[in-house]
């Protein structure tokens, strides 16, 4: 038997002052789509931005339905919007914030577990590593060098 280490490292940020001016506008884009999710069940906001390498910035906003799980979270729709409309562009950079319309969300949310494997997918087709800067609707901003932080052990093709 042997002991296998895993560690993940982030950079936070104690505010949207204290981030490069190209992640303050997408975090700030990411906000207020935010604003425009659909999300009557949960009462849960989310709203993801994506900062393309030809320029374009891509957003997305959840989108819940009565008949789980038929919505769709704010990271998945951007990054599917994304590919369907710039297939051969790479994502350089996500921006992710969430609100709850019942508590203040002041720690930062990072993507759930099927948007980690749908970011791993395209960080792997792309085979360049996608900055991942996520908050609450206040509070500190943690910033992700890769997705294979928030998912050390991706499962991809070479799998199947």
């Amino acid at each position: 038997m042997k002991e296998i280490s895993v560690t993940s490292s982030f950079t936070a940020y104690d505010s949207l002052n204290e981030l490069p001016k190209d992640v303050q506008d997408l975090m700030n884009e990411a906000v207020e789509i935010r604003k425009k999710a659909y999300a009557p069940y949960s009462q849960f906001k989310v709203g993801a931005a994506l900062l393309l390498d030809n320029g374009e910035i891509i957003s997305g906003s959840n989108q819940e339905n009565a008949a789980y799980p038929s919505g769709l979270c704010a990271e998945r729709t951007a990054i599917f919007y994304a590919g369907s409309k710039y297939p051969e562009a790479k994502i350089l950079k996500m921006a992710i914030t969430a609100a709850s319309d019942t508590n203040q969300t002041t720690a930062p949310i990072p993507p759930c577990g099927s948007c980690r494997q749908s970011i791993a997918e395209y960080e792997i087709k792309q085979d360049t590593p996608i900055e991942i800067y996520f908050m609450g609707e206040i509070g500190d901003i943690y910033k992700s060098a890769s997705l294979k932080n928030l998912l050390p052990f991706m499962f991809d093709k070479k799998f199947l």
